[in-house]
């Protein structure tokens, strides 16, 4: 496949799963098609997606120079292409930060699609997944400051402070440029207390081994890709409890938020009347005491999910 039909099929994909992501309905505790935060809206995410295509695009084409070598992987920088998505997101949505933690996840995913399409026929998700590896053990000090400088952008909430390099110490950019830190290092620092840190650094494992199989399952059983979405959604919230929360409110009352998602898949989620009552005032649940219980980090890999789900050839 060409390049530039490589890069623009993979941008495609991704802004497309941006969006299945945000419009999956009810999401207990997130932005969704019938619901809104106060300041955030859902077409603040829809505009974010519309932004970020080109920042993808960008990322797949950079794959296809690694594939054809004529660019190392140490040299796609990645954290330039997260700091610049975030920074035109800024610049031309309000709402505030709608897409840092999904640019953060797909950035590599792209160059990596960017790598995987060129020469493959048909996508392989092992291969993907070995490419993805492959692109974030390979990034640079360089690309850790232009990380912190996305995040200085975006000013996500419930960041707090971290025990070392902390994205809210002045001087941590300058340390990371004199020790040689790459990102990937960074993460896995992060890593414990980060799920975002932790796909990066243990190779996307809620991505690839928890998410996409759980979406095809459920899709294959359904036929409907909300409901797919949305119980995807809950299994990942029932078995990884959303660092957001655990930031935001705690880790037990995070790890209480998931026993409860937990509780509603088992009662059938959107395909029973019980599942859809329980969903509903979950939903509601969450959104009180001003959006400090929104599972954030989880829509964010459902974000990845469904890229690879989309990038895969499944469709709404």
């Amino acid at each position: 496949m060409a390049a530039n039909s490589v890069a623009e099929h993979v941008s495609e994909c991704l802004q497309l799963a941006m969006l299945l992501e945000v419009s999956a309905y009810p999401k207990p505790g997130n932005v969704h098609r019938t619901a809104d935060f106060s300041d955030t809206r859902y077409e603040h995410f829809l505009a974010s997606a519309v932004v970020v295509g080109e920042f993808f695009r960008e990322a797949a084409l950079r794959g296809v120079l690694v594939d054809q070598g004529k660019l190392e992987p140490s040299e796609v920088g990645v954290g330039g292409i997260i700091r610049d998505a975030v920074a035109k997101v800024s610049s031309r949505v309000n709402g505030g930060n709608t897409v840092l933690g999904s640019v953060i996840l797909l950035s590599p995913l792209a160059v990596a699609a960017g790598i995987t399409l060129h020469t493959e026929k048909g996508l392989s998700v092992h291969v993907l997944r070995r490419n993805v590896q492959r692109v974030v053990q390979s990034t640079t000090p360089v690309d850790a400051v232009n990380l912190y400088e996305a995040i200085e952008k975006a000013k996500p909430g419930g960041l707090g402070n971290a025990p070392k390099l902390d994205v809210n110490n002045p001087s941590s950019k300058t340390e990371i440029l004199k020790r040689g830190i790459s990102l990937y290092e960074i993460f896995k620092i992060a890593a414990d207390y980060d799920s975002i840190a932790a796909e990066w650094t243990k190779g996307y494992p809620v991505t690839f081994s928890l998410g996409y199989p759980y979406f095809v399952s459920e899709f294959k059983q359904t036929n409907d890709f909300n409901i797919a979405t949305v119980h995807t959604y809950l299994k990942i919230l029932s078995e990884i409890p959303d660092t957001l929360i655990a930031r935001k409110a705690g880790k037990v009352r995070a790890v209480e938020i998931s026993e409860e998602a937990g509780r509603i898949l088992e009662l059938g989620g959107l395909t029973t009347v019980e599942g859809r009552r329980r969903l509903t005032e979950f939903d509601e649940k969450l959104r009180k005491a001003g959006n400090k219980l929104n599972p954030g980090t989880t829509a964010d890999l459902v974000s990845s999910v469904l890229a690879v789900t989309v990038l895969k050839g499944y469709q709404p």
